[in-house]
Order: structure tokens, then C-alpha cells, then sequence
């Protein structure tokens, strides 16, 4: 039995309306057209922008599907139609959106997968606050509990993921010249939604997850266990030493200059079991980590140069934190520092040596 093969999913993603997701999308499809693509509309919203509606003349669109609701005609993606029409390539604008209750799916990305199953490719439309994950992060930045969302696992199937970019100052540009939406809503999205640190932070958003994408993919095709970083992740090395609560601030505000994710190891040795002070400043290690919103990591192993080199790799760090070294020179010289086991163990990893205060009585 012949299987049909998956067509393509292509997203266009943005920071926030009117950055021109939907101006490139049919800018790439006429080009397709112009190969010889079949190309078709399969849901376009211009939401009254002139340009958008002046670039979609020339691409055929499949009418929408009436539904009628009591007194209302309310339309829909006729996702039928398409299937029947059966083109190369449909274009479906915002992604995201809900469909009238009472259409065969619910979401209308649902209706894409059905539109890929049976071979046809797809450019698609969204925004960086309607991904799922984000939802209660772009609720913290604008102070707006995003309604209409997709699930994470449509941006991670996409063959092809592209951020629409533009700078907050342009995007408020075109706002107060009437090209997002209509005069008597642009002072108010101006003090709300669109607001400049709102709109740094969403499309710091939107980089950072075709940043993560690209990274994944990179992994997935690099061979021999390499792998590539694209972010910055800083791994806070702690110990028995009480010293280990200035050196995990002091990594918490290098995670914080680069945007960074916050990772904090602390290596046990199956040999020896903590004293009831020692376990009571791990915890303390490790509630601090929480409150600096880090992923707290503990392993045992009798190699701790080794343990952190694993860690390292697992976590795909770029940054490592330690302490400088409690040993005396002596004991240095004998069995070597945990930098000099670390510098051999790694590879493209930066290594910070933090200064602290030397506790003598201490004990590892």
C-alpha cells in the first residue's frame, strides 16, 4: 500500500503583530510561484493592512467555509476544500487561532497537521507569546494571559522555523502610523501591549527559540558525541565548603550578564557521609539555586573532576564556576588541582576560578 509522504511545514514567527510574518510569507510564495509551485490561500487575516492585501493579489484563495450561528454567518478554514484541491503548497496565517465550536478540530494547527498528512506543504503564522510554554512567562512580561495558544510540539516538528524580525522602535513606528491596527486602538496598545520593554523582551523570546531549535538540530546531526552550543549555560560547581554560598551568587550574576541558564552541581563522595552541617549548607546550596531559578544537580562519584566534565557535556555548559582550590601546595603537587583535571577534561568550555575566602578548618 502506498503511503503518501508528509509534506513540509514551514513557520514564519514573530515578537508580537505586525512585524510582517504574513508580508513574507506571500513574498516567499509568490517567488514559489513564479518556479512553478502551486500555490494556494488557504487562511489569510490582512486585518485591514493595505499591503498585506495588495501583496496576497495574484495567489488563487480558497474561499472560507460559512458556518452559520444562530443570526451570525461566522467563516472558518475550509480544510476539505483544500484536501480536495490537493495544491503543493497552502499558506494558513495565524496558527493559533481557535476554530467555532463545533468545526471537526478544535485548533486550527490541527487542521495543518491534517493538511500535511496528506502531503501538501504548509507555510504557517504565529506569535512567540502563543506557544504553550511561554504562556505563564509572556504573562509575567505584559501582564496579559495569552488565550489562544499552541502546543510546543508543532514549532519542534516544523521542518523550517523563521523569525521575522524587526527592532521595538520600528514596530511602534508603524503602530502609530496606522499600519498594525486602527487609529482608535493605538494609543492604547502603545501603553499596554506595546510598550518597549514588553516588546525587547518577546522578541528576545522569539530569537532564543529558533536559537534552541537550530541548537537541537545541530546536536542531532553532529557525529561522534560533539555537540554545539549556541547559548550560554553557566554550571555552579558547589561543596562542604562554606565558601560555596559566595561562589554560587557570584555564578548566579554571570548566568544573569548572559542570559543564561543557572545549573548547580554538587558531587558526593560514596566514601564518606556528611556531617548534619555539611547536609544543612548543601540544602541551603541548593534553596538558593531555586531562588536564583536554577536546575539543581547531585551526583556521587569518587572522580569529582570527572563528575563535572560528565555533567558538563549532559547540560551542554558553556560556563563553569569553581572555587579556587583549598589544598595546600603540597597536596597540590602531589595529586594535582581539580583546575588541572578540569582544563584536561574539557573542551570549549570556559572555566571562571573564583577568589574566595580561605576557611582552614573546613573540611571537603
Amino acid at each position: 500500500m502506498y503511503l503518501k509522504k508528509r509534506g513540509k511545514h514551514k513557520i514564519f514567527i514573530g515578537m508580537a503583530p505586525g512585524v510582517g510574518k504574513t508580508y513574507r510569507m506571500l513574498e516567499e510564495a509568490h517567488a514559489l510561484k513564479q518556479e512553478g509551485i502551486d500555490v494556494v490561500i488557504g487562511l489569510l487575516e490582512t486585518h485591514g493592512r493595505k499591503e498585506t492585501a495588495d501583496k496576497a493579489e495574484g495567489l488563487e484563495i480558497i474561499p472560507r467555509k460559512q458556518i452559520i450561528r444562530g443570526e451570525l454567518t461566522l467563516t472558518e478554514m475550509d480544510t476539505e476544500t483544500i484536501l480536495k484541491r490537493s495544491p503543493q503548497l497552502v499558506l494558513v496565517d495565524e496558527l493559533a487561532h481557535t476554530n467555532i465550536p463545533g468545526s471537526p478540530r478544535e485548533k486550527r494547527y490541527e487542521d495543518v497537521e491534517v493538511i500535511l498528512a496528506a502531503g501538501i506543504d504548509v507555510y504557517s503564522t504565529m506569535n512567540v507569546q502563543h506557544l504553550e510554554s511561554l504562556n505563564d512567562v509572556v504573562a509575567r512580561i505584559t501582564s496579559i494571559v495569552v488565550r489562544e495558544r499552541v502546543a510546543d510540539r508543532i514549532l519542534e516538528e516544523a521542518d523550517e522555523v523563521v523569525v521575522v524580525d524587526v527592532t521595538p522602535e520600528t514596530l511602534q513606528e508603524r503602530l502609530r502610523e496606522g499600519k498594525i491596527y486602527a487609529p482608535q486602538k493605538i494609543q492604547q496598545s502603545l501603553d499596554n501591549f506595546f510598550q518597549r520593554r514588553n516588546l525587547i523582551a518577546l522578541r528576545e523570546l522569539a530569537l532564543r527559540e529558533v536559537a534552541d531549535n537550530v541548537e537541537e538540530e545541530a546536536i542531532a546531526t553532529i557525529p561522534n558525541g560533539q555537540f554545539c552550543n549556541i547559548h550560554e549555560r553557566v554550571l555552579v560547581c558547589v561543596s562542604t565548603y562554606p565558601n560555596s554560598v559566595q561562589l554560587l551568587r557570584r555564578g548566579a550574576r554571570i548566568a544573569s550578564y548572559m542570559n543564561a541558564p543557572l545549573y548547580v552541581l554538587f558531587v558526593a563522595n560514596p566514601e564518606r557521609f556528611l556531617t548534619k552541617a555539611e547536609s544543612l549548607h548543601i540544602d541551603t546550596c541548593e534553596k538558593l539555586c531555586n531562588e536564583f531559578e536554577g536546575t539543581f544537580i547531585h551526583v556521587t562519584d569518587t572522580n569529582i573532576a570527572k563528575a563535572i566534565a560528565e555533567v558538563a557535556e549532559k547540560y551542554r555548559i558553556t560556563q563553569i564556576v569553581i572555587g579556587e582550590s583549598q589544598r595546600s601546595r603540597w597536596q597540590i603537587l602531589l595529586k594535582g588541582s581539580l583546575t588541572q583535571k578540569l582544563v584536561r577534561l574539557l573542551k570549549n568550555i570556559d572555566l571562571h576560578i573564583i577568589a574566595t575566602e580561605k576557611t582552614p578548618a573546613s573540611k571537603r
